[in-house]
């Protein structure tokens, strides 16, 4: 049998780090990364035949859980027509109409191949429509490896970005401001220290990338305010909120409309794909309609499509929504009456079915309210859940996810597990 040691030892010979994505390779909680196997439902199994109810589900496109059904039936029917003929496909036309039934600020949507892809477009779609070159981000938010995203805060709101990767060019950090989550001063006052040069202001409406942070009242409906008044367009960055939290996604949760709309996980089922949306008028600036250059072989491939079409039609059944909230909810009750017995200093965060445990006092707003975050009781909870077979996220800035298919025994487990890990990490 092998193990999963082998393997990343085999790995690391011929891939760097041994993943293909750095969080997989454990270093934020020690040892040695888990090699999955196969995944059924809510439950994954490793090479080394473990099972786990796992809380990650491919950080949350697998909202129906793994290999459902009709999924798998509309991606194996699919493959037997042609895996890809970088021609149209009467597939993408019909994700593309859901996407803009589901979305009401959506009212044109371009397939790519993920998020990030889906991300940078956007950005260079809002330069080309709006003129201007600069964008404001937010310090905690993620929104894939794209130049003009991987870049810190300067030391104050009028600086100047700089870059927090290598490859990365001084000249187009400069162009990216960080401004602080769930804070409008710190928007306005970028805004108004560059008038009329800021094209987006890009943000995630319930940030998943330093834990479930959700937005404070009226922070989504002030950023709306802020871009009219300032001429800047609106992206929601939706990749892992749209279709999760609502059939609209967090932009009906919480009722603001998107200039731009950037998505990806659920929309494409389990399958690599991403798309973004918006104002027609927007949207027709994009090639070949217009002049802002985007393309992609794979783009709105029979596969993701198939997959992506099954999983929003699933979603679309009546309850869908209320019974994730209501999954969502149970754990909650569980976890919260775990911490209840535990004298650490702890704070659990949902959003309907996304949520993080913070190792901190709380409540998480900001990037910076995480300063008394201890990442390494996280980590001896993280092995301590892995030890009782539970799948939890290898960082403790990330959320963890619920899916349709977990079952009230899969929750009370566990939330069970959380209880005996607390005890174990306060033990320690």
């Amino acid at each position: 049998m092998t193990t999963s040691k082998e393997l990343f030892e085999r790995a690391q010979r011929v891939i760097p780090g041994g993943v293909s994505s750095p969080v997989r390779a454990f270093k934020a909680v020690g040892g040695t990364p888990v090699f999955f196997r196969s995944g059924r439902g809510s439950r994954v199994a490793d090479v080394e035949g473990r099972e786990y109810v796992d809380c990650v589900g491919s950080w949350g496109p697998l909202i129906l859980g793994h290999a459902h059904p009709e999924v798998v039936e509309a991606v194996v029917e699919a493959a037997r027509r042609g895996t890809t003929f970088g021609a149209p496909t009467e597939a993408e036309v019909e994700l593309a109409e859901l996407i803009a039934r589901r979305m009401p600020s959506v009212e044109k949507a371009r397939l790519v191949s993920s998020g990030t892809e889906a991300a940078l477009s956007a950005l260079r779609l809002a330069r080309g429509f709006t003129g201007r070159d600069r964008v404001i981000k937010f310090e905690g938010c993620y929104h894939g490896h794209g130049d003009s995203f991987l870049v810190k805060a300067g030391s104050g709101a009028l600086t100047f970005g700089t870059p927090s990767s290598p490859g990365v060019p001084a000249a187009l950090a400069a162009l990216t401001h960080n401004a602080r989550f769930n804070d409008l001063d710190s928007v306005r006052a970028i805004l108004e220290g560059h008038p009329g040069e800021v094209a987006a202001v890009i943000v995630e409406p319930v940030v998943g990338n330093m834990g479930c942070v959700p937005p404070r009242p009226g922070f989504l409906q002030g950023l709306r305010e802020l871009c009219d008044r300032h001429g800047a367009l609106l992206i929601l960055d939706e990749v892992i909120t749209g279709f999760r939290l609502a059939p609209g996604g967090a932009q009906e949760l919480y009722g603001v409309r998107a200039d731009l709309t950037v998505m990806g996980k659920v929309v494409g089922g389990g399958l690599p794909l991403g798309a973004y949306g918006g104002r027609a008028e927007i949207l027709a600036r994009v090639a070949p309609e217009g002049p802002v250059y985007q393309a992609g072989t794979l783009s709105g491939n029979p596969l993701a499509t198939a997959a992506g079409i099954a999983t929003l039609k699933a979603l679309g059944r009546p309850g869908a929504y209320e019974e994730l909230d209501g999954k969502g909810r149970r754990l909650e009750e569980g976890v919260r009456r775990a911490m209840a017995r535990s004298s650490l200093p702890l704070c659990f965060q949902r959003v309907g079915s996304m949520a993080t445990l913070f190792f901190a006092r709380g409540p998480v707003e900001s990037l910076d309210s995480l300063g008394d975050c201890r990442t390494d009781r996280y980590a001896k909870l993280f092995h301590a859940l892995l030890r009782r077979g539970v799948y939890f996220p290898p960082a403790q800035y990330e959320a963890f996810f619920l899916s349709l298919a977990h079952s009230d025994e899969d929750i009370d487990r566990i939330a069970q597990a959380v209880g005996e890990a607390l005890g174990e990490v306060e033990g320690a």
